[in-house]
């Protein structure tokens, strides 16, 4: 059975890092991911701070760029589903620029997303 939402994004933020990864929910793998734990993402970030705005926006362009070489930057036609009003629910509202940063991060190098967040979003336009 084929899902409709296929590619879906999955976000961790701790206290100290932050990852995002693009899960397949065919068979439950991770077809991409980006970390602030990684040697090479915590290295571009100022001063080692590895959990804020900025070093969120690097971990969503670094997962972008990832997307691009497996060529699933457009989840093979359907996009990539995330719904950013349950992340900032699950992570905490004090973690919601952070999401933001990472979403944008994505949208701004290319990437399809589909915001399957309610429409009465007040902060942010839907993006479809």
């Amino acid at each position: 059975m084929t899902l409709l939402k296929r590619y879906v994004l999955r976000l961790f933020i701790s206290l100290k890092y932050i990852t995002a990864n693009v899960v397949d929910r065919n068979n439950g793998r991770i077809v991409a991911t980006s970390s602030t734990v990684e040697y090479s993402v915590k290295q571009s970030l100022e001063c080692g701070r590895t959990c804020n705005a900025k070093a969120a926006a690097i971990v969503g362009e670094v997962l972008a760029m990832r997307l691009k070489v497996e060529g699933l930057d457009q989840g093979q036609g359907n996009g990539i589903h995330v719904n950013v009003n349950k992340e900032v629910e699950k992570k905490g509202f004090k973690n919601r620029t952070k999401v933001w940063a990472i979403v944008n991060g994505l949208k701004s190098n290319g990437v399809k997303l589909i915001l399957d967040d309610n429409e009465n979003d007040s902060c942010h336009p839907n993006f479809h």
